[in-house]
């Protein structure tokens, strides 16, 4: 089984599947000082959803072997998830064209607790890994009943399935 190693989150590496923003402990622009009694940070990450009501959802992971057995996609939808309460390592690949899953173009990243991340129409993804022993929640947020609509779900065959490593 090949391996996939885990990256640390970065602007550059992850762009290619989306964009992220830290929520808690924000370093991005506010409306205001920073040092202020109250700020606002607005628009950290955008979620298109084409004039669907958003909905959200909450997926818990519980630790399990950190291999990739399913890959799914959203052919006409963006999703974005937050680690609620633990850090998380997910994995994507590019969008394209194939009912199967492009196992060599497979990238891992560790997401800290609290930031929020979007993913973009066709990237492949599947449930994360918890960090750590706990098990951990996730908010999802994605159009109403996007799960019967938009997702493609595709088994990896056991060969070509494979293992995120630190």
């Amino acid at each position: 089984m090949k391996n996939i190693k885990v990256q640390e989150l970065s602007v550059e590496k992850f762009a290619r599947y989306g964009s992220y923003a830290r929520l808690v402990n924000p370093d991005s622009d506010a409306t205001g000082p920073k040092d202020a009694a109250i700020v606002f940070y607005r628009d950290m990450v955008k979620q298109e959803l084409f004039g669907e009501n958003p909905a959200f959802s909450t997926l818990m992971v519980k630790p399990r072997p950190n291999v990739i057995e399913f890959g799914e996609y959203h052919d006409n939808t963006c999703e974005v998830g937050m680690p609620l309460d633990g850090d998380i390592i997910a994995w994507f690949a590019p969008a394209d064209c194939s009912e199967k899953v492009p196992v060599d173009k497979m990238e891992a990243f560790r997401i800290p607790q609290g930031t929020v991340f979007m993913i973009r129409p066709g990237v492949w993804h599947h449930a994360p890994f918890c960090v750590g022993s706990k098990p951990v929640s996730i908010m999802i947020v994605l159009p109403e009943r996007c799960y019967c609509k938009d997702c493609k779900c595709i088994p990896i065959p056991k060969a070509e399935q494979r293992k995120v490593t630190k």
